[in-house]
């Protein structure tokens, strides 16, 4: 079997807990990948302007899966960006901040958008994954169209709150588990498999020569469908119980080790 397609995300996978991979070894691999015809994706929850950070010398030539699917590229060209309507926005938003316990970003296609009124840890850690990042006084500030909403709140809140958005904003988003311990609103059916598979139409690669790698919630589904979807050994149970394989830990360097087998036709791509 052939393997066309390899699709990463990146907090608690591709990356190590300190937020790094082993630059040089990937260099390398990926040198090789590229005179295999093999296409390397980068699929996140993350922002689109953050994850190209990492990868500075071939952000031009690689795909991007953007914000669990709402946005993706390929050679920094857009292939598809979610949106959600207006009337639906006003919705979302204003069951939100009904919530006292949420602090709330509003992600779109030019930048992430959170109040003024929200904590400053808050903005410390979400800067992280968000690297265009402003803060207003009113979401009715924004002009450009959402397509995903960032949530944090307490661990013991989120079961709770998970329940409840899937009741009261059914078929307007599905609330997904993020890699950094919140939670994404997202366009129903615009995730990160769903990305992935647009690519696929743009390359003419079947679903058994795709190689997934994931540890969340928001990866369930691209480890799933592809013929060989990876969850880390880092991942919880029910995250393993639903992938076809496992790698090693995102501190072993799991992503690496199988893109080794991958590229010297190892079982189980032998």
């Amino acid at each position: 079997m052939s393997i066309k397609i390899i699709a990463v995300d990146m907090d608690g996978t591709f990356l190590n807990d300190q937020m790094n991979f082993d630059r040089e070894r990937f260099s390398a691999q990926y040198s090789q990948l590229k005179k295999n015809g093999i296409k390397f994706v980068v699929a996140s929850g993350n922002q689109y302007y953050q994850l190209i950070s990492f990868f500075p010398d071939i952000a031009h030539e690689i795909a991007f899966v953007a914000e669990n699917g709402a946005y993706v590229s390929n050679e920094n060209t857009e292939i598809f960006c979610g949106e959600i309507v207006s009337q639906d926005t006003n919705r979302v938003l204003k069951t939100l901040l009904s919530i006292p316990y949420l602090d709330v970003i509003r992600c779109g296609k030019n930048g992430a958008y959170m109040l003024d009124s929200s904590s400053e840890d808050f903005y410390t850690t979400m800067s992280k994954y968000y690297h265009r990042l402003k803060i207003i006084d009113n979401f009715n500030q924004v002009t450009e169209p959402a397509f995903k909403f960032a949530i944090s709140l307490p661990d013991e809140k989120l079961p709770g709150f998970m329940t409840f958005i899937e009741h009261e904003l059914a078929g307007i988003v599905t609330p997904v588990s993020s890699g950094h311990g919140s939670v994404d609103l997202i366009i129903p059916g615009v995730h990160k498999a769903n990305g992935i598979k647009l690519l696929q139409n743009c390359w003419g690669v079947k679903d058994e020569e795709v190689v997934t790698f994931g540890d969340g919630g928001n990866d369930v589904e691209m480890l799933q469908y592809a013929g060989f979807g990876y969850a880390m050994a880092n991942a919880p149970t029910h995250i393993k119980q639903i992938a076809k394989y496992q790698a090693e830990s995102n501190n072993d360097a799991g992503v690496l080790n199988i893109i080794d087998k991958i590229l010297k036709k190892e079982a189980p791509f032998a």
